[in-house]
């Protein structure tokens, strides 16, 4: 095949191509460069997409002997990933930037200049599977349980599943993968995971938005609508939060409290206590299937809401354009915003975006 192997400059996606190469594909090495300021460093493990990593991914092309290029994707990842992100927070919704890099950026714009340019795949270094077993094309969870990535690919469709390669699926420890690129000479086979978001590398995500959005001060309210203290902006909440929320009425059972919803309308953040914070029920209307859509309109299946959550077992119903969850067990704080993947087995069935939540506690409880 012509594979396109996008190049983070992280040991992944170095070993992900030279994994290529080894198989006797035609690779060409493409580093996506998603960030205006050119001279932008990389802070330990924080960030990523920095000009040191475009200089990591382009001496392992070298060393790997293929062609390497820099794409300005930065114009699309601010209209796609930053816009979005500063709009859901404003929205009061929490959202996933990887999520939708990954469905905007890596696996659309990056895969529809792949196959515009004739290549028949792009080929990263996530941890996850393409099983064929005469079913149609699935995506599944990656051996390696602990890196398992099949989560933030939950937005891949059928169709871009048709044109992605990953290498390291079956790959059984992060730490084979680190030792495979140390015997190569590849020089990032001791560099960090990167983490956290990565246009935000100093973690400082609600200074970030304050900048963006601005800071105006509102109340904070408990289930029954009373003024228990004040914030100086909404956006700075998440739902499952409970520090820095500097109430100035205590609970009246002595217990913390944790943010159970933010309005952006009334400028306003509602806190409860910790078992208020069960969802009996998620719906969205914001999905996609990975690979062949469900048979049935109602099934069984496990859903994920983070990346690193334990999966769920639950009830799915699929009609009028919404997919609506029903958990055996409740959820633990789901926020309107969150990406719901859901599985089958170790299949990605489909994803979507969580859009309405119903509390397992009611108000008066």
């Amino acid at each position: 095949m012509r594979v396109l192997a996008a190049m983070s400059g992280g040991v992944d996606s170095a070993v992900a191509a030279a994994r290529a190469v080894d198989e006797g594909h035609d690779v060409v090495g493409v580093h996506l460069a998603l960030s205006r300021a050119g001279g932008t460093l990389r802070a330990g493990s924080r960030g990523c997409c920095t000009i040191e990593d475009a200089m990591d991914a382009r001496r392992a092309s070298d060393l790997l002997g293929i062609p390497f290029y820099v794409w300005d994707f930065s114009e699309r990842f601010r209209d796609d990933v930053i816009e979005d992100f500063v709009s859901e927070y404003q929205a009061g919704r929490t959202p996933n930037p990887c999520m939708r890099c990954n469905e905007k950026i890596k696996f659309a714009a990056l895969l529809e200049r792949a196959i515009e340019l004739g290549f028949d795949a792009v080929c990263t270094g996530h941890y996850a599977k393409l099983v064929d077993e005469g079913r149609g094309l699935e995506l599944h969870r990656a051996s390696d349980a602990a890196k398992d990535q099949s989560y933030v690919l939950g937005v891949l469709t059928a169709e871009q599943l048709r044109y992605t390669y990953f290498p390291l699926g079956s790959t059984p420890s992060k730490a084979i993968v680190r030792a495979e690129a140390q015997e190569r000479g590849l020089t990032v086979a001791n560099k960090p995971d990167s983490h956290d978001i990565c246009f935000i590398p100093d973690g400082d995500t609600r200074g970030w938005l304050a900048d963006r959005v601005g800071a105006e001060a509102g109340e904070v309210l408990d289930r029954n609508g009373d003024v228990v203290g004040t914030h100086e902006g909404a956006h700075a909440f998440t739902v499952g939060q409970r520090r820095g929320l500097k109430l100035g009425v205590p609970a009246s059972d002595g217990k913390p409290r944790f943010v159970l919803e933010v309005r952006p309308v009334s400028n306003t953040v509602v806190v409860g206590p910790k078992e208020a914070l069960a969802t009996a029920e998620i719906s969205g209307a914001r999905f996609s299937w990975a690979g062949r859509a469900p048979a049935e309109s109602e099934f069984r299946c496990h859903v994920q809401i983070r990346a690193h959550s334990e999966p769920v077992p639950a009830l799915a119903q699929w009609q009028d354009g919404t997919v609506t969850v029903t958990p055996d067990m409740p959820f633990d704080g789901v926020a309107p915003g969150q990406t719901a993947v859901l599985y089958d087995g170790t299949r990605v069935v489909g994803q979507f975006t969580v859009a309405k939540t119903v509390s397992a506690v009611p108000v008066n409880a």
